[in-house]
């Protein structure tokens, strides 16, 4: 009788932990994470004409971002973004006015991230929204001026990713952001994130 009660509650547990291997893995395979990341921002303007001149506009700054995301399965995420753009700058003299412009953006931006997982290695795509202001810094012929606006870009981004540990995701990433009237902005980013 306790052979057969040992058998049955050890075929019971068995069971169970085949019905609960699946779930567990989903689990793996899906929820909230959190991560944060260093990069280089970069922006162009050719042949701006305003009132302070004709020049052009062609800086880099350091950048940083955090964002927390939600993986639906291993493929598809949700991520939600705070992007911090630095304060590209530039010096210009047209022979009439001197001086130096500069930008500070930053924004927040939602992302959809579709992966390609291939063992601990992902290669990954995303397209966004970048919903963000700009503060412009004029120094001209040592009047100071400034200007503030907010707008919206449309963003995407590809990368590689590594996972380590089983929950660290460590990605190189690649983004693009349709600003309007720039002829280029982009980053370069290497980002970490906690998958929990």
């Amino acid at each position: 009788m306790n052979r057969e009660r040992s058998i049955t509650t050890s075929l019971t547990a068995v069971l169970l932990l085949a019905c609960a291997s699946p779930a567990a893995l989903a689990d793996e395979d899906s929820g909230l994470y959190l991560g944060g990341g260093y990069g280089k921002f970069g922006i162009e303007f050719d042949d701006i004409d305003d009132e302070i001149g004709d020049f052009d506009f062609d800086d880099s700054d350091s950048a940083y971002k955090l964002f927390a995301g939600w993986r639906f399965s291993p493929y598809v995420a949700g991520e939600l973004a705070y992007l911090n753009l630095g304060s590209p700058s530039e010096a210009f003299d047209d022979g009439t006015n001197v001086g130096r412009v500069e930008a500070n953006i930053d924004g927040f931006a939602p992302y959809v991230v579709g992966t390609l997982p291939l063992g601990i290695f992902e290669l990954f795509a995303k397209v966004g929204y970048l919903f963000y202001n700009v503060d412009v810094d004029f120094d001209l012929n040592d009047l100071e001026l400034g200007d503030s606006d907010n707008d919206e870009a449309f963003v995407y981004g590809v990368g590689a990713g590594l996972v380590v540990f089983d929950h660290l995701n460590v990605r190189l990433e690649y983004e693009k952001f349709e600003i309007s009237n720039t002829d280029n902005a982009d980053a370069f980013w290497l980002t970490a994130a906690w998958r929990f």
